[in-house]
């Protein structure tokens, strides 16, 4: 518990869900949508209030800012990292944000749409709310958690540091990036304008949850070229690549290989995207596991599919076209063990278990970390992420304020 301090977290994030930011992966540009920088701007203006002076948005939709060291040790340069767009699979516009005081283990029904139901069943970390403050959304939009309150942790963090200069650090810097759900949250990063040592991004779930382990992503398009024909006069000629797209589609594994029947360390092939007509077909894919040998694997299997279906299709062709997405950060994080040892700490100097996790997807830390700044994930609270029945606890957003400010506390007394 941070002594004698009134959180701001909860008004900074019911502040900050109420602005759309949702990334858009159609667009070209950077950021991929200008209202981004809306919630951007904001940050600034509060950086600024709170006396931190150079917080400043990039033309490309970063925010960096700099809580000065008060400490004479040599202490590594940390940097907190959490990203302000929301993802584009629902809507993120006219949030509006709803506190259950007191949750007792009820199911929440969502009054914009009374058909959205956050059952406890089907959410069981709510079972370690009871007793807590949840935050909602309406019924008829995502709530933004996913990563609104990580940023709003952030800046709890920030301002708590900033008006307890008794507390000792070292120069802690601020990152906040756009588009991370769309897979650009560090195109454009400047990290030799960043400075930092070390980082942690702020986009956990459970609490106390500290992941250091990511899936390793490959993407995977699959380019059908057909024959083409007259349908009234096409027997025997015809070769449908939009078929032959389907068919490629239909024989994947059914019962493993798949997201919705794999969990834990299992990997996944999953097809994303198909499109195309008579001649021409494409068909897109997510390649996930946690390993580089796992990930060839089921490219292999993937190509192999491809391979089978085309002998029915003597002239059809068909390319496999890999592109590598982000691999998995424990490589790196295992080369720089104070980086967890004293996350680990720093969680538990707040009272709560440590929880060392792999997380089934990636973060701002997976390409962070292999671009020069290690970056585990830190717990920001946030469940249900892109959908209507998001949600996160008051509680649960003010313990990891004070572990931030415990981590800096940590890596200073260490130095």
């Amino acid at each position: 518990m941070l002594i004698n301090y009134q959180n701001t977290v909860t008004e900074r994030f019911l502040r900050y869900v109420q602005i759309d930011t949702q990334s858009n992966p159609a667009s070209e540009t950077q950021p991929s949508t200008e209202k981004q920088k809306h919630l951007s701007q904001l940050l600034v203006k509060e950086l600024q209030e709170m006396g931190i002076t150079d917080a400043q948005l990039d033309e490309y939709g970063y925010v960096y800012a700099t809580i000065p060291a008060n400490t004479t040790k040599n202490v590594p340069v940390l940097c907190f990292c959490a990203h302000v767009d929301t993802s584009p699979d629902c809507s993120g516009q006219g949030v509006k944000p709803i506190i259950h005081t007191n949750y007792q283990g009820q199911d929440l029904m969502l009054p914009d749409d009374t058909t959205q139901v956050i059952r406890l069943k089907e959410h069981v970390d709510l079972a370690e709310q009871i007793g807590n403050d949840i935050i909602t959304a309406s019924g008829t939009t995502l709530l933004g958690a996913d990563n609104k309150a990580g940023v709003a942790e952030i800046m709890d963090a920030a301002y708590y540091l900033m008006t307890h200069p008794n507390i000792q650090r070292g120069k802690v810097r601020i990152l906040f990036t756009p588009d991370e759900e769309i897979g650009r949250g560090t195109a454009k990063v400047d990290l030799a304008k960043l400075g930092a040592d070390y980082g942690y991004t702020i986009d956990g779930e459970t609490l106390g949850s500290l992941e250091d382990e990511t899936f390793s992503a490959d993407g995977v398009i699959i380019k059908i070229t057909g024959v083409s024909q007259h349908p009234g006069f096409a027997k025997g000629k015809m070769e449908s690549a939009l078929k032959i797209a389907a068919q490629i589609v239909a024989n994947l594994p059914q019962e493993k290989l798949s997201p919705e029947t794999t969990e834990g360390k299992e990997g996944f092939i999953h097809p994303v995207g198909i499109s195309g007509a008579v001649e021409q077909a494409e068909v897109s894919f997510i390649i996930r596991d946690f390993t580089d040998s796992a990930l060839q694997a089921h490219e292999a299997i993937l190509k192999n599919i491809m391979d089978e279906v085309l002998l029915s299709y003597p002239n059809s062709k068909a390319t496999f076209e890999v592109h590598e997405q982000y691999r998995n950060m424990k490589v790196i994080l295992d080369q720089y063990p104070s980086v967890i040892q004293n996350a680990i700490e720093g969680i538990e100097r707040s009272g709560i278990k440590a929880k060392q996790m792999s997380i089934r997807g990636g973060t701002d830390g997976s390409r962070l970390s292999f671009m020069g700044l290690p970056c585990p994930n830190i717990f920001a609270g946030e469940h249900a992420f892109h959908g209507k029945h998001e949600w996160v606890s008051v509680q649960d957003m003010e313990k990891a304020v004070e572990t931030i400010v415990n981590i800096c506390r940590v890596w200073e007394e260490k130095a």
